[in-house]
């Protein structure tokens, strides 16, 4: 009995040293002063730089909140657009501390790349764009369509399947970045150009005259997109995925930037444990107190972060949908603060 509580008493210990061993960005961040965060290369309401380099957008925000809860200053973040070829490269070689760029949550991609997806910040799924002028209602109507893509993307087998799946034919027109694609298809080479809705929604705006073009009814994938880090370190993961889960949670509480100050004073205990008054939550993250009160001081909450940049407050004015809270009709969730 006595040694086989030595065995296990030896790997318990191996096990939280390895921990221990890995749980290194966090700290490494901390020394450097800044956060590295991997973006897309300018996708509006995502993540974009205006004419003077300053960066705004849903999956900013969340790098934003990441700064927030670190430094108490949402302005310590280096931004790195990567293209969706390199962006997981540059998290695994440890270019980015986070990449927070547009990205479907797949099996392949949590298992075989050495990543751990965050959580979801955006449900999505794979459309379609196409001229108003071809009278086209349907992606059923889609026989022998000539296809913009984009490359290292999911969405070149999406479309394999679902013209597979109704028996259809097609051409795919492969492009390295989104840019690229969406003037292809602008210029005539292609009939129609797939990506995520959102992302139809914001190359939309790309085009000489967006009103001339219309994204089809049809879904035909589900897109969960969210952030991701390395594997290997829990800390860090527990750091990036409790910022977005406190801008969920902060939205169904009633917790704005604008009344943040006044509801961090709160006698209910619900806000007591989210503000720091009540219990070290905030310290078994590696952080401070008020975490969750600096997140939103800085971003908002997650419905103010979506209604800004892609909501009706942006200039994409995406239906709400899925991303609803789901207590609100939607399926946005995230675990208690507690």
């Amino acid at each position: 009995m006595k040694r086989v509580s030595l065995v296990a008493a030896v790997a318990v210990a191996a096990c939280f040293a390895s921990q221990s061993a890995g749980a290194q960005t966090l700290k490494t961040v901390k020394d450097r002063g800044i956060l590295s965060c991997g973006v897309s290369q300018g996708l509006p309401g995502f993540s974009a730089p205006d004419d003077k380099g300053n960066w705004t957008g849903l999956d900013v925000d969340v790098c934003r909140g990441i700064a927030a809860a670190i430094f108490d200053d949402p302005s310590k973040v280096k931004f790195v657009p990567l293209s969706a070829k390199d962006r997981f490269t540059a998290l695994q070689s440890g270019e980015i501390d986070v990449l927070s760029r547009n990205t479907t949550w797949t099996l392949s991609r949590d298992t075989s790349l050495g990543v751990n997806f965050a959580g979801v910040s955006y449900y999505d799924g794979q459309g379609f764009l196409i001229k108003k002028a071809l009278k086209v209602n349907s992606a059923l109507e889609l026989n022998s369509a000539s296809i913009c893509v984009q490359t290292g993307t999911t969405n070149e087998q999406n479309v394999a399947d679902y013209f597979k799946g109704n028996n259809m034919k097609y051409e795919v027109i492969a492009f390295a970045n989104a840019d690229e694609a969406i003037k292809a298809y602008e210029s005539g080479r292609c009939d129609v150009f797939t990506s995520d809705v959102s992302q139809l929604y914001a190359q939309r705006l790309k085009l000489t005259t967006p009103a001339d073009h219309v994204v089809l009814p049809e879904v035909i994938s589900k897109e969960p997109l969210g952030p991701l880090v390395r594997h290997g370190d829990d800390q860090w993961f527990d750091v990036v995925k409790w910022t977005l889960f406190a801008m969920i949670n902060a939205e169904e509480l009633g917790v704005t930037r604008s009344n943040v100050a006044e509801m961090a004073k709160s006698d209910k205990p619900e806000l007591k444990r989210v503000f720091g008054t009540d219990g070290n939550l905030g310290e078994q993250l590696g952080l401070s107190k008020d975490w969750v009160a600096r997140i939103i001081k800085a971003t908002g909450n997650y419905g103010e972060s979506f209604e800004r940049n892609v909501g009706a407050g942006s200039k994409l004015e995406i239906a709400r949908g899925l991303n609803k809270l789901w207590n609100k009709g939607g399926i946005m969730y995230a675990p208690p603060i507690r």
